[in-house]
């Protein structure tokens, strides 16, 4: 045990920390899972639970009500990180689970951030998940479905936790002015007004929130015996709003999702939006350029062939010029990703193909079009009857460089729309002149 230092007194925790709940009345939010009878609720109270993972964005209380679990059930409670904790970290863990599960003493393992952990660190809690060493609480932000094994999940329930509403955070911070272990002993003036924006600001995030109230606090003017916080303050430390958006979480994709589809609905407005959303968040500007010049091709294709033109031509500025100025290269990119026509021939024609390619993978080179860089080669009759199109009149052979088996494919399919229209015209003129020059298609 180490000694207490004797600045140890001056050391507060953060507010968050102080204020964390030890109960599920004290506990704000999630009504769906610990309302009156709903079955979390239940299965706490009734000391029935059993391998569970919380599933929801930051600041939404994962931990704190795992802590809560265990202390109402009486168990032994060991927190788990996926930086620190190795196969070997784990084992050691576990077998003390085991002798405490041999003495009537339940564990229960806190994983947070479980989606960080490899394989083989998951693989690892199962068997005594599977033998009920231990009670496994695992927290993500991440969907579990994709990021926690198969197995693993299967022997777990899965709660969705949701983000808090104003409500909730607005409760949280008038209990942190008038509880004790908040700032309950000092007198604080906050407008209700102000205690709404900090709410609002938020996002559905508890330690924002009270990191928030925090910091206002103490940069409040002392008027006399109370701290008075007011609107100018408030603005002084939160100089601009804080975007939900971890790079690696679900909310990454699903901003990258609404660019996407806005530009395919040909929503100009919707698109420049989402890429402020992104790029306010701190997203990288050569990813978002990397998905703009998929998008040029996947969505726009064959109908403004220009468009991956622009596509790079961003992904090149920004890749020189860099944050903040930029923005305007890849808002220029949407703005025309978003007006072009609109085509998804090249993206069909790759998965058709791709399906046929899977399917028939050992389906042989013909030999008129193999390479022949031997001797050998050449006596096996690769490359016989090859037709070079630049020695023609028409520049078009008749040549047959399907296999024979998928003679009658037609991968391409242009469309209507913009360029394409032209390029559809040219691929029927192609098929034409072949039929009557006795190509095989």
């Amino acid at each position: 045990m180490e000694q207490a230092g004797i600045f140890d007194n001056l050391v507060s925790q953060p507010l968050a920390a102080r204020l964390r709940p030890e109960s599920l009345d004290e506990y704000e939010g999630q009504e769906h899972l610990l309302g009156k009878g709903r079955v979390l609720r239940r299965m706490i109270e009734q000391d029935r639970i059993s391998s569970m993972i919380f599933w929801g964005p930051p600041g939404v209380g994962k931990t704190t009500l795992a802590q809560i679990i265990a202390h109402m059930t009486q168990s032994v409670f060991i927190n788990f990180s996926a930086v620190i904790s190795g196969i070997k970290e784990i084992r050691n863990v576990m077998e003390k689970a085991e002798l405490n599960r041999q003495i009537g003493q339940r564990t229960i393992v806190f994983v947070d951030e479980i989606h960080r952990f490899n394989k083989a660190q998951q693989d690892a809690f199962l068997p005594f998940v599977e033998k009920g060493s231990i009670i496994l609480i695992g927290a993500t932000t991440e969907n579990p479905s994709f990021e926690v094994n198969g197995a693993l999940l299967s022997r777990c329930r899965v709660f969705v936790l949701q983000p808090l509403s104003v409500q909730n955070l607005s409760n949280m911070l008038r209990h942190a002015l008038e509880s004790p272990k908040g700032f309950g002993r000092q007198k604080v003036e906050v407008e209700d007004e102000l205690l709404d924006i900090i709410a609002n600001f938020a996002n559905g995030d508890a330690r924002t929130a009270l990191s928030t109230l925090e910091m206002v606090v103490l940069n409040g003017d002392m008027e006399g015996d109370t701290v008075v916080v007011n609107r100018e303050i408030l603005e002084q430390c939160v100089s601009k709003k804080s975007l939900l958006y971890d790079k690696n979480g679900e909310e990454h994709y699903n901003l990258i999702s609404a660019l996407h589809k806005s530009m395919r609905n040909s929503d100009p407005d919707a698109a420049v939006y989402w890429l402020a959303r992104i790029l306010e968040a701190g997203e990288d500007p050569l990813y978002v350029a990397r998905r703009v010049t998929r998008f040029a091709s996947e969505d726009v294709g064959m109908a403004d062939p220009r468009a991956l033109e622009i596509a790079v031509a961003a992904y090149q500025a920004c890749h020189f010029i860099g944050m903040p100025e930029c923005t305007v290269h890849l808002t220029e990119a949407v703005v025309y990703m978003a007006l072009a026509p609109k085509s998804n021939a090249m993206e069909v024609a790759y998965n058709t193909a791709r399906v046929d390619a899977m399917n028939m993978i050992a389906e042989p080179v013909p030999l008129v079009i193999r390479n022949a860089p031997t001797r050998l080669m050449k006596e096996l009759n690769y490359g016989k009857g090859y037709q070079y199109a630049h020695d023609t009149e028409d520049k078009l052979t008749n040549m047959q460089c399907l296999p024979d088996s998928l003679l009658g494919r037609s991968y391409y399919q242009p469309t209507e729309e913009g360029f394409e229209v032209r390029y559809k015209e040219r691929l029927r003129q192609i098929k034409e002149w072949k039929r009557k020059h006795g190509a095989k298609i």
